[in-house]
């Protein structure tokens, strides 16, 4: 079972390249970040007209996370719990099941910016009812897959020029703990587990400004955490960077893990 994230910077502006990628892949399973449409308005016959189990979360204009299945899905539930009164629509669970079953954790963690400030705080809450959540999912003791774009930048290896973002949201202190806080209650890192020495990315997202793809100022935000059976399933991860090359791309390109599932 290959299962994919990618943060597709506005599913409607995006279409043609998002249909274009989907025809190329072998994943069976693919979560979406900032599909920026109401649950209404999304394509969805489209996708479902290519094959493709269509599961949304969607907010006007903003946010809203997504997963497309060439497997059946059940259970689907949508938002985290912890808050009331968040109306952001950031994350989406649901079981796929292949050979066996997977738990599936869709999420867009909050940017954050500027920082400090009201928007940071509310990434740290957010992160901190994530931890919460992520502590229930390995209560499970079945193979989880928790992704999508973190807004995290975990260590310096992940940026390209780390001193311009020592005062950014995705890499402050703070949000790095909030981070390490998750993945020690027993998470693997699907991308960094195939290269755990490496000493500068692989990067997965470059800004659209001041040449960033050009010049390869890139830095990894988009992440795959697995559960222990998760990561006894692992057979291979990676990043599809070629994708940011293509005609009007996204900002991010999709990130992949594959499990003996």
């Amino acid at each position: 079972m290959k299962i994919a994230s990618f943060n597709i910077n506005g599913v409607k502006a995006r279409i043609e390249a998002l249909t274009a990628w989907l025809g190329q892949t072998d994943a069976d399973l693919v979560v979406l970040q900032e599909i920026k449409s109401v649950d209404e308005a999304f394509p969805r016959a489209h996708f479902e007209d290519l094959g493709w189990q269509v599961e949304t979360h969607g907010q006007k204009g903003f946010n809203g996370v997504a997963i497309l299945s060439l497997l059946p899905l059940e259970d689907v539930t949508r938002g985290l719990a912890g808050d009331d009164a968040d109306e952001q629509a950031r994350y989406i669970e649901a079981t796929v099941t292949g050979a066996q079953s997977v738990r599936i954790a869709g999420l867009y963690l909050p940017n954050g910016n500027p920082a400090p400030g009201p928007k940071y705080d509310y990434k740290l809450a957010w992160m901190e009812r994530l931890r919460l959540r992520a502590a229930e999912l390995l209560a499970l003791e079945m193979p989880v897959v928790m992704l999508g774009d973190y807004n995290i930048i975990p260590e310096a290896r992940d940026v390209a020029n780390p001193q311009n973002w020592l005062d950014d949201a995705l890499f402050r202190p703070e949000s790095r703990a909030a981070f390490r806080a998750i993945l020690h209650q027993g998470w693997t890192d699907a991308v960094r587990i195939r290269d755990p020495w490496g000493t500068r990315g692989p990067f997965t997202f470059w800004d659209y400004q001041a040449g960033a793809w050009n010049r390869d100022d890139g830095i990894r935000i988009d992440h795959l955490l697995l559960s222990p059976q998760a990561a006894d399933l692992m057979v291979d991860a990676g990043v599809e960077r070629e994708v940011r090359a293509g005609e009007k791309p996204s900002d991010h390109v999709p990130v992949w893990v594959r499990l003996a599932a």
